[in-house]
């Protein structure tokens, strides 16, 4: 092998190790952000580090660690990131490609030339995309409330189960 066959086999290696090394970009796990209603009224907000068995830990927006009793919690609210503007892009691109697909096939019937057809189907796939998929995304990106006061004492650990997979440390002990 010649030395500039090698070299490129050296800059090769040494791109894969440091783009497919995963301890490189490892990002430390979040947990779900929660507004706490208290049943005094008063409420926290946080993101969920743990569930213990009769509390949970919150990370509070100042920075502090916040343990907030099950027995004093009225509702959890499970904050979600707003999924609009993906469903719109998503939308927009699937409608507006099947609408030119549907135009390039449909012309012959249509008085419309076929990049014509294509252009016109294609836009108004694009806007019913938007649509169907703003709506779809904003549907997703809801908030999900427990209301604890509510549910029995089997409910409430079934409702700790699933927040326990949304912590931080999910596995604490």
């Amino acid at each position: 092998m010649k030395a500039k066959g090698k070299k490129l086999v050296t800059l090769f290696l040494v791109f894969s190790l440091v783009m497919l090394s995963t301890n490189l970009y490892a990002k430390e796990r979040r947990g779900a952000k929660l507004i706490i209603t208290k049943k005094n009224g008063y409420q926290t907000e946080g993101e969920l580090i743990t569930v213990k068995p009769n509390s949970l830990l919150l990370l509070s927006i100042t920075g502090r660690d916040v343990s907030v009793d099950i027995a004093d919690i009225k509702a959890i609210r499970i904050v979600k990131k707003s999924k609009l503007l993906t469903g719109v892009w998503v939308g927009i691109a699937v409608g507006g490609g099947t609408g030119v697909l549907i135009g390039g096939s449909a012309s012959e019937g249509m008085s419309l030339s076929p990049s014509g057809a294509r252009g016109v189907l294609g836009v108004f796939g694009a806007v019913v995309g938007l649509l169907v998929g703003g709506t779809i995304g904003a549907v997703v990106g809801i908030d999900k409330k427990i209301r604890i006061e509510e549910m029995t004492d089997s409910e409430i650990n079934e409702a700790l189960e699933k927040l326990r997979k949304k912590a931080r440390i999910p596995d604490y002990k």
